[in-house]
């Protein structure tokens, strides 16, 4: 790996100084499809190649009006919004490339359009989840030093108080007012000259979703952002300019920006963008814009089942070729259901806002029983030991990748945790056989020890969700005296189903039937709902904490 950067194209030069040192990066090899230009945008090369190719009149985007009507919107005239607003960022608030701009909004054309003007203009995208508050809001401002934010009139109350006092409050444009936003758009119709960026000048800076605590701002460069389109998208997903992407993850968790953005535009498919979703309305909207491609995470995929399976007839699925799986541990009663429910074999995968996206899946034939799959191309995998020696085939320790992808924290010690040895460690614990499958155990903070046993808090959370009675399930390890640790399971029960001592203990007995005794949950407590991120990932520390 290089350690010489390239000119910055920035002029602002701040995110490049708050990257830890080079020889804190893991090993990066830039190489084959992988291989970048000295100069690159990722909005250039997503949006304006496309129409450059000819993609000009195709539908690029697919929202929904409040009526329930469906809107396309084209590449060409995506462009034109994505110019607009990238003059409103230089001309009217003033502000220049290597500013940091927050962004808020809902999945839909002008979060979208917003991001890829942030990233024309060279500047850096901070994109914020729409649930976030207004405490959590200025961690962000203040840890990113935003300069300025774009943001939907509908979240603007909890923005505005989070920018009290710092530079944003006097740069922040609201979009769907009719007079703001949209009214400065208004004045600039011609084209916007893209800025000339390095491909490795800071492009965005996704904060972590917070399952473990306090979240990491990871920053990644233009030649990141078109690395996992390189990769995953291409090499393993396969997709094609006639597929049309849907999917429930927002564009601040980079699962949702790659799946419904970056992975279609560049390509030249359409996605669909949807502002609010359940599982009953993400089914019909499947069928009403003939999606082909969906994203989403496990808790997501086993409630679409359950929906189909109870309203026969109800949902056509009929234009799904793939379904990719993403964001927590993928149960085999899940993959098993959306199977039987609507013939696909789901596609599961490993990724980590440190790496952008997905780097181990598998896909079609290449699925094997219990695994997650193998490393996307351009990766590598190793399962080591906490000496970062390589284990056996079979044994369970620390996953550790490397690829065109990595780990760089925005100043943050972390950096030296998550970055060892040239390896990127996830935190996942993980076994690999003979042939390089990768099979999840758990999160390394979430392997439970109990008298000497591992036992993974997935799989013992897989045989309580198929017993009849249970809709959810999360298992963390509490103390015990007497095995170090004990298995607790935290049950949501389905719909006329009541709790009682009763029911805890056919839980516990079924587990015993399903998998090795000793891993049954010797604890059960029932629960109204389990503690989320807005991405939908499982917050176990939550459970360990009491909240």
């Amino acid at each position: 790996m290089s350690t010489t950067m390239h000119a910055t194209g920035h002029r602002d030069g701040w995110a490049r100084a708050q990257l830890p040192p080079v020889a804190e990066w893991p090993v990066m090899p830039l190489t084959g499809v992988y291989a970048a230009p000295a100069r690159q945008n990722a909005a250039v090369a997503l949006l304006d190649h496309m129409i450059a190719s000819g993609r000009g009149n195709a539908v690029a985007l697919v929202t929904q009006r409040g009526d329930g009507a469906w809107v396309e919107t084209r590449y060409a005239e995506l462009q034109r919004q994505v110019d607009a607003i990238a003059h409103v960022l230089v001309n009217d608030m003033g502000l220049v490339s290597g500013n940091r701009v927050l962004l808020r909004g809902f999945n839909g054309t002008w979060l979208a359009a917003a991001w890829l003007a942030t990233l024309k203009a060279g500047m850096v995208a901070v994109t914020t989840m729409p649930l976030l508050r207004a405490g959590e809001l200025r961690v962000i401002i203040e840890r990113a030093s935003c300069n300025g934010a774009l943001c939907d009139v509908r979240l603007a109350t909890e923005l505005q108080a989070a920018a009290a006092g710092t530079p944003v409050a006097d740069a922040l444009m609201l979009w769907g007012n009719g007079d703001g936003l949209e009214a400065a758009m208004a004045k600039h119709a011609a084209p916007f000259p893209a800025c000339d960026t390095a491909s490795d000048d800071v492009a965005l800076i996704a904060f972590t979703s917070g399952t473990t605590g306090v979240p990491k701002g990871c920053m990644h460069f233009h030649r990141d952002v078109m690395a996992m389109c390189h990769g995953f998208s291409v090499q393993v997903l396969d997709l094609r300019a006639d597929d049309r992407c849907i999917g429930t993850p927002p564009l601040a968790f980079t699962f949702g920006l790659g799946g419904l953005i970056c992975f279609p535009f560049a390509v030249g498919a359409s996605t669909v963008l949807l502002e609010r979703v359940t599982p009953e309305s993400l089914l019909e909207a499947i069928a009403a814009t003939r999606a082909t491609v969906t994203f989403t995470a496990p808790t997501f995929y086993r409630q679409m089942g359950l929906a189909i399976r109870n309203a026969p007839g109800r949902f056509e699925t009929g234009s799904l070729r793939e379904s990719v799986s993403a964001g927590e541990a993928l149960p085999d009663v899940t993959r098993t259901l959306w199977r039987e429910t609507t013939g696909i074999e789901m596609l599961d995968g490993i990724g980590a806002t440190e790496l952008i996206h997905i780097f181990i899946a598998a896909r079609g034939a290449d699925v094997r029983q219990g695994a997650i799959g193998r490393a996307v191309p351009g990766y590598e995998i190793a399962v080591l030991d906490d000496a970062l020696e390589r284990l056996p085939v079979g044994e369970i320790g620390r996953l550790a990748v490397r690829g065109p992808t990595g780990c760089r924290y925005l100043n943050d010690a972390r950096q030296r945790g998550y970055v060892q040895g040239g390896w990127n460690l996830t935190g996942d614990a993980c076994s690999m056989d003979a042939d390089g499958y990768v099979f999840f155990k758990a999160r390394t903070d979430d392997l439970i020890v109990s008298a000497g046993y591992n036992i993974g808090a997935p799989e013992v959370e897989a045989a309580v969700m198929m017993h009849a009675a249970v809709a959810e399930c999360a298992v963390v390890g509490v103390p015990d005296d007497d095995r170090g640790q004990a298995v607790k399971a935290f049950v949501v029960l389905k719909p006329g189903r009541t709790a009682s001592d009763t029911l805890a203990k056919e839980i516990q007995d079924h587990v015993k039937a399903t998998i090795a005794p000793y891993k049954y949950p010797r604890h059960v407590a029932f629960v109204d709902a389990l503690p989320k991120t807005d991405t939908g990932k499982l917050q176990r520390f939550r459970l360990k904490e009491g909240k």
